[in-house]
C-alpha cells in the first residue's frame, strides 16, 4: 500500500482549513471522508447556536443520553438519526487497493454490537490538531490517560487532560537546529519544516517531514537532540515513525518513507543501524513489521 505520492506538497500544505483547500485542488478524494458541519443544512441561527457550545464536554451529560460532542440536536433543523443515516449512505472510504477492507474483515476478529471496548470520558475543542491530508498518520498521540501530543500547524503541543493546559514543545515554522552533537547530525538544522508524521514514547519525540527531515527531541531536555535528512529523493515524504525497544533493551526508532526505504536508528547515539529497501513506499513499520 502506497501513501501520498503525487504533486508538490506546497500545493496543498498551508495554514488554511483542510476542507477549504480540498475544494481548491479539485480532487474528489478529499470530499469522500464523510459529511462535516459545513455539509449540514443549517441556518444562521443554528450556526450561532453551535458556536456557543462549550469547548469541553464531559462524560456525565453523555450518560444522560446527551450527544458526545455536546450538540443539542433538538435545537437544529435536522435530527441526529437523520444525519447519521445520510452519512452512512453517502460515506465513501478511500482505498489504495480495491476491496482491501472486505478482505481484512474476513481475517479480523468480529466485534459484538453491544460489546464494551472503550468508554467516553471527555471531548474538548480548546486544542485543535492540524491534519492537512487524510493519508497523513500519527499526528496525535496519547501516551497516558491524561497526556496528549499533537501537531497544530507548525507547533508540536502537549495537552494535559488534568489541567486543561497546552504547552508548545517545538515550533518548526522558523529555524530548528540540534543543540547536541552526534555523527551525521545536520548542525545547520532545518527551516519551515512541514511535518507529515511523528511518534512520542518514553520522553522521546521524533518528527518526520515532507522532504525526508527527521527531528529528534528528548522531552526532559532543552532544545533539539538530533536532525538529519533521510533522503534527497524527490518523493522522500516520511510516512510513519515507530519508537520501540529491541530484544537487547536498546531504544530504537524506525522511519518509513515514500522513497521505498525503512530506516532503523539507535536513539542513544542517533546512528543509522539498518536501511531496508522495498519495491514501493512503506506506510508503517511497527516493531519491525512492514506494511
Amino acid at each position: 500500500m502506497c501513501s501520498y505520492g503525487g504533486g508538490d506538497v506546497d500545493d496543498w500544505y498551508d495554514d488554511s482549513d483542510t476542507d477549504d483547500h480540498a475544494e481548491d485542488t479539485g480532487d474528489d478524494r478529499h470530499h469522500q471522508q464523510g459529511a462535516r458541519n459545513s455539509d449540514l443544512d443549517l441556518d444562521d441561527e443554528d450556526r450561532t447556536f453551535l458556536s456557543q457550545f462549550p469547548d469541553t464536554w464531559g462524560a456525565a451529560p453523555t450518560r444522560k443520553e446527551k450527544d458526545i460532542q455536546g450538540i443539542q440536536w433538538e435545537r437544529l433543523a435536522i435530527t441526529r438519526e437523520w444525519y447519521r443515516q445520510t452519512r452512512l449512505q453517502e460515506y465513501k472510504n478511500y482505498e489504495n487497493i480495491p476491496n482491501s477492507g472486505e478482505e481484512a474483515a474476513e481475517e479480523c476478529k468480529q466485534t459484538e454490537k453491544d460489546g464494551m471496548y472503550y468508554e467516553f470520558r471527555k471531548n474538548t475543542r480548546s486544542v485543535k490538531s492540524t491534519i492537512l491530508h487524510f493519508q497523513l498518520r500519527n499526528l496525535v498521540w496519547a501516551t497516558s490517560k491524561h497526556d496528549v501530543y499533537l501537531m497544530s500547524h507548525y507547533s508540536v503541543l502537549h495537552w494535559s487532560a488534568l489541567s486543561g493546559v497546552d504547552t508548545e514543545l517545538m515550533n518548526v515554522q522558523g529555524h530548528v537546529a540540534p543543540k547536541e552533537k552526534h555523527p551525521g547530525s545536520l548542525l545547520e538544522g532545518f527551516s519551515q519544516t512541514k511535518v507529515s508524521t511523528m511518534a512520542v514514547k518514553d520522553n522521546l519525540l521524533v518528527a518526520g517531514g515532507f522532504q525526508g527531515e527527521l527531528i529528534c527531541k528528548h522531552l526532559d531536555r532543552e532544545g533539539i537532540s538530533f536532525c538529519c535528512r533521510t533522503s534527497h529523493d524527490d518523493n522522500a515524504l516520511t510516512n510513519a515513525i515507530e519508537i520501540f525497544n529491541t530484544s537487547s533493551g536498546a531504544v530504537h526508532f524506525m522511519a518509513s518513507s515514500n522513497d521505498n526505504g525503512v530506516r532503523d536508528y539507535d536513539m542513544e547515539r542517533f546512528q543509522l543501524c539498518n536501511h531496508f529497501q522495498f519495491d514501493c513506499p512503506v506506510n508503517a513499520s511497527p516493531f519491525g513489521y512492514f506494511f
